[in-house]
């Protein structure tokens, strides 16, 4: 067999490892999950409820936008209130415009926010875009806090872009426009680094993004990004869209990146539809790393797709129903079952690969097929223990699930039930 076939991801490439609020991102640390709120960051409870929901569902750090001074002020007191509720995810303050402005006006919110987002094409313009991205550094350094400067393509710094194309177009043999865009994207990203840094915050406080929204985009100018600087490094496909799209978009820029060991932190940045579920992009970024090998963080329940042997749905049920119980459950279950996210559960459909499938995982359970000899028979730790009949399969199945969790994680010996 060919090597390509057993082909490892490749080792992260070496970075500068930054602290977030108490979260490592880069260095030897493991790829960092993160997301942002949708609601108004004035309306305080709104934001809570929706930070806290995230860090409940696995963000790691939330970011937030701070976009006037009602914002700004909430800050303080969304800390709190979090804080009261025993939730300490990292809070990242996104700034647009105004950040200099807001962050002098507002020293309690420089002070609550644990790391702050500046964007280099709107940071300021012409004259005043150095010294309002020196009075946000400066703000920084004197709090102590790190900075991500994230590049985007929807608003690229004008003036260096005009520039790259000038200078292009004079070429002998010049690059498309699509090539030099990307360059000036990633030399706004070193450029401003290299000016953080000349203004005094060390590169250990630095965390540099360059978001585009085409895959092919991303993939060029974050492999160019990382061989020209060892800045952490944020990924995330802006812009990328609604449902199927947003997710398989990002999975397939990022996992090409990620595979290369390029990426210290992602966000999926999915659009969701009107009063959506904000979580959704957490639970997806974790079962890209956890897919890919790279973290861990629930348990995972393998299931067939089903065909014409399968034209029960009670396979799909039983799969669902413990696929939604362990996400629910994972809050409690890390604290209380050391090691739980390593879990492996197969809900099969027939006897084709059930059987077979279910011995892979720590627990498993066959069910049977249109036409089979209604028995579900199922295994543990590579043991069949039990052959579960009747109505109440789904239900008897569920429950040994969480007498194993309990058995295994909890201190306890999984014990073989009777045949």
């Amino acid at each position: 067999m060919s090597d390509s076939y057993l082909r490892a991801p490749l080792p992260r490439k070496h970075t500068v490892a930054v602290d977030v609020g108490g979260v490592a991102v880069g260095g030897n640390a493991p790829v960092v999950v993160q997301s942002m709120t949708n609601t108004d960051t004035a309306d305080i409870e709104a934001t809570v409820r929706q930070v806290a929901a995230l860090a409940r569902a696995g963000s790691e750090l939330v970011r937030i936008t701070v976009d006037r001074d009602e914002s700004a002020a909430a800050v303080p007191h969304i800390r709190d209130r979090l804080a009261a509720r025993g939730v300490k995810v990292p809070l990242i303050g996104d700034f647009h415009y105004n950040g200099h402005k807001l962050l002098a006006d507002h020293p309690a919110c420089a002070e609550a926010l644990d790391k702050y987002r500046i964007n280099p094409g709107n940071v300021g313009f012409k004259d005043k875009k150095d010294t309002q991205f020196a009075a946000i550094v400066e703000t920084a350094i004197r709090h102590d806090k790190p900075v991500r400067i994230g590049v985007n393509w929807g608003s690229l710094d004008q003036v260096l872009l005009t520039r790259l194309m000038d200078e292009n177009a004079a070429n002998g043999s010049p690059l498309t426009a699509q090539q030099v865009t990307r360059e000036a994207i990633v030399q706004s990203a070193l450029i401003s680094a290299e000016q953080a840094e000349q203004i005094g915050l060390a590169r250990s406080r630095i965390i540099l993004s360059a978001k585009v929204s085409q895959v092919q985009d991303l993939i060029a100018v974050y492999t160019d990004l990382a061989s020209r600087s060892n800045h952490a490094l944020h990924l995330g496909l802006t812009e990328a869209g609604m449902d199927t799209k947003g997710i398989v978009a990002s999975s397939a820029a990022m996992g090409v990146l990620l595979q290369q060991g390029i990426g210290d932190t992602i966000r999926i940045s999915l659009t969701p539809e009107p009063g959506g579920d904000r979580t959704r992009e957490v639970k997806v970024a974790q079962e890209l790393l956890q897919t890919m090998g790279f973290r861990a963080f629930v348990p995972i329940v393998a299931a067939c797709p089903g065909c014409g042997r399968t034209t029960s749905t009670v396979f799909q049920e039983l799969a669902q129903k413990i696929q939604g119980d362990i996400r629910e459950q994972m809050p409690v279950w890390r604290e209380k079952y050391p090691g739980v996210e390593a879990l492996n559960v197969a809900v099969m459909g027939c006897i084709v690969n059930g059987p077979g499938e279910s011995k892979q995982a720590d627990i498993g359970i066959s069910l049977p097929g249109t036409g089979e000899t209604p028995a579900a028979p199922v295994f543990v730790d590579g043991k069949k223990v039990a052959t579960l009949r009747g109505a109440s399969i789904a239900d008897d199945f569920h429950k040994m699930v969480l007498d194993y969790v309990e058995q295994r994680y909890g201190g306890g010996k999984v014990g073989a039930a009777a045949e």
